[in-house]
């Protein structure tokens, strides 16, 4: 079993030193009976040898805790709700924490009554979830209960944010065309407004760079739709008809541009490469052929974000600022030929 070189030990290092989870940690050291004998000893055996004592604070919230969780959303469509709210859970343990999802549905005000909703039922903390990388208004600094913003960021840098690293994913996928050997290759995005579509250009300029390759045309930015991607397809291969891979910045634009190759007669992969983000799985998955894609991590941007409203519930300092956590290529057949 692992020691703390130094400093005072915290659940986290329970949590750690027994192989569990800080969710897991809490519950066996709290009494709580849904833990298994063997690894409430493990956890016990772990807080002795570390020395661990819960302050004072830590065990008052625990005390009162409601075993809730509120997740408030603008998300309509649940596109990426849904995938953070499910990492949520799985941190939180099926069954052992409720969690209540209010959606906002964009406005201003119904979200200020969720989130009085969500204080009178006494929830243990609240994660808020948006629909776009863009920073949002922080709920501020005067709530009860502890805050995580997840995807949206908070613009007030004293709140802890989680969201996907849109630079580090436009590189990966362009440096993933360019292992594949293309060298004209052209980029599709949604709305320019949007931080996710100039993050993930941003990054695929520094791709580019590095490879001392220039885009083909100019970036074609309209609406996040596989309408705009089969238009903006046609376009670009009408004009350049030596672009050899496309790199659009959602699997929706990507799926309409593997349509528009097949119009055209263009193969795909063999002719023309082309990537996606997201790594939405009912489409990226169903594309014939499979649609390469970045995966942003959004059930680990949930599991994270869950995790740290327990170290928060625990007396447990926990960061704050904006944190991009890593996001991940995803490869099939519509950037390598099967042999």
């Amino acid at each position: 079993m692992s020691k703390r070189k130094s400093g005072v030990p915290t659940l986290s290092d329970v949590a750690e030193a027994a192989g569990v989870s800080l969710s897991t940690a809490s519950k066996a050291l709290n009494g709580r009976g849904d833990v298994a004998a063997a690894t409430r000893a493990r956890v016990e055996s772990a807080a002795f040898e570390l020395r661990f004592t819960p302050n004072p604070l830590a065990r008052g919230l625990l005390a009162s805790r409601s075993g809730t969780v509120g997740l408030l959303t603008n998300d309509l469509e649940g596109r990426f709700v849904l995938p953070i709210l499910a990492g949520a859970e799985d941190a939180l343990g099926a069954g052992s924490v409720n969690v209540f999802l209010c959606d906002a549905q964009g406005d201003a005000v119904r979200e200020q009554h969720h989130l009085r909703a969500l204080l009178s039922r006494r929830v243990d903390g609240i994660i808020v979830v948006g629909s776009r990388t863009d920073a949002r208004r922080s709920l501020g600094q005067e709530l009860s209960v502890p805050v995580v913003y997840v995807y949206s960021p908070s613009d007030d840098d004293r709140d802890l944010s989680l969201t996907p690293d849109n630079l580090t994913g436009g590189q990966l996928a362009i440096e993933h065309l360019v292992s594949c050997g293309r060298k004209r290759i052209a980029f599709i995005a949604g709305d320019q407004s949007y931080r996710a579509a100039t993050d993930r250009w941003e990054g695929a300029q520094a791709a580019l760079r590095a490879a001392d390759l220039e885009l083909v045309g100019a970036p074609m930015y309209s609406e996040w739709s596989e309408h705009w991607g089969r238009d903006a397809a046609a376009t670009l291969l009408e004009r350049y008809p030596e672009i050899d891979a496309i790199f659009c910045a959602s699997d929706q634009l990507a799926r309409g541009a593997i349509d528009t190759a097949r119009e055209l007669g263009r193969r795909v992969p063999e002719d023309l490469a082309i990537i996606g983000y997201d790594n939405w799985l009912p489409l990226a998955a169903n594309s014939r052929p499979g649609l390469t894609s970045i995966d942003a991590n959004l059930g680990e941007l949930g599991k994270q974000a869950a995790e740290r409203i327990f170290q928060a519930i625990d007396g447990v300092e926990i960061p704050h600022g904006v944190h991009h956590l890593p996001v991940r290529l995803v490869i099939r057949g519509s950037t390598i030929a099967r042999r």
